[in-house]
């Protein structure tokens, strides 16, 4: 089995962005469907909202500000970078 190479080419890029994009409008719509009231649309935008928010200060925020020299290769390495700042030994 070969390993997963990783994404270069532009145009799967887009793909694959597009691809998130339709799954979050899917989910958004058939919760919404299923729900029929202002206050759960209201709540799936801002669980949205928030969690892309959160993303962003866990890839750039950190990245451009907090500790340019570390490079997250995902959410695991960004909960682990937060634990080591933590929990390690206090810098003065």
């Amino acid at each position: 089995m070969e390993a997963m190479r990783d994404l270069t080419n532009p145009k799967h890029m887009f793909l694959k962005g597009g691809l998130f994009l339709c799954i979050g409008i899917l989910s958004a719509a058939l919760l919404i469907a299923e729900h029929r009231n202002a206050r759960d649309a209201v709540l799936l935008a801002l669980m949205t909202w928030g969690f892309c928010r959160a993303y962003y200060f866990a890839f750039y925020v950190i990245e451009k500000y907090v500790d340019p020299g570390f490079r997250f290769s995902g959410l695991g390495s960004f909960v682990a970078f937060c634990i080591r700042r933590w929990l390690g030994p206090r810098r003065e």
